[in-house]
């Protein structure tokens, strides 16, 4: 007799809780790169109520080793006196040699650490951390411009075809 297989449920394996939308406006993002977080059980109870915010996040390294501040998890609503302080300072796992490498390029330039999104991966929150480099405000103004122009582009072309189509 030949055994079924069975079929595995996707349950969150992939499923994003937050993003740092205006990093990508007022940073330059020069790498990325995938941390695990070290949370008590109320944090990750929170996070999967979808209560998080990345507003004001940043990282830094410390003795060698990768901090996350000001990532607000809010209280666990069900929690008691087991809950967590909503902005403490988290520990991000990440392997030694990329941290050498993050070191070496913060110390040297003038790049931060920015969280970019917070999702969850088999069960276990990861962060998205990206080394950043920090925008001027006519690059910004310069990004918002080419948008716009690629976007009429768009639409102007979607016109043509629609009238070549009737």
């Amino acid at each position: 007799m030949a055994k079924k297989a069975k079929k595995k449920k996707a349950v969150d394996n992939n499923s994003t809780l937050a993003t740092n939308r205006r990093a990508r406006h007022d940073f330059k993002i020069l790498d990325t790169y995938e941390c695990g977080m070290v949370l008590v059980g109320t944090e990750i109870k929170s996070m999967r109520e979808g209560k998080i915010s990345l507003v004001d996040a940043f990282a830094t390294i410390d003795d060698g080793e990768v901090y996350v501040r000001n990532l607000h998890i809010p209280e666990y609503s069900y929690g008691s006196w087991t809950n967590h302080s909503p902005k403490r300072t988290r520990k991000l796992l990440l392997h030694r040699r990329e941290i050498d490498k993050l070191m070496g390029q913060v110390r040297d330039g003038n790049k931060t650490l920015i969280p970019l999104r917070v999702y969850l991966k088999d069960g276990r929150a990861k962060l998205e951390l990206g080394l950043a480099q920090g925008k001027q405000d006519y690059d910004k103004r310069e990004a918002i411009k080419r948008r716009d122009q690629d976007r009429e582009i768009t639409r102007e072309l979607g016109r043509r075809i629609k009238g070549i189509n009737a």
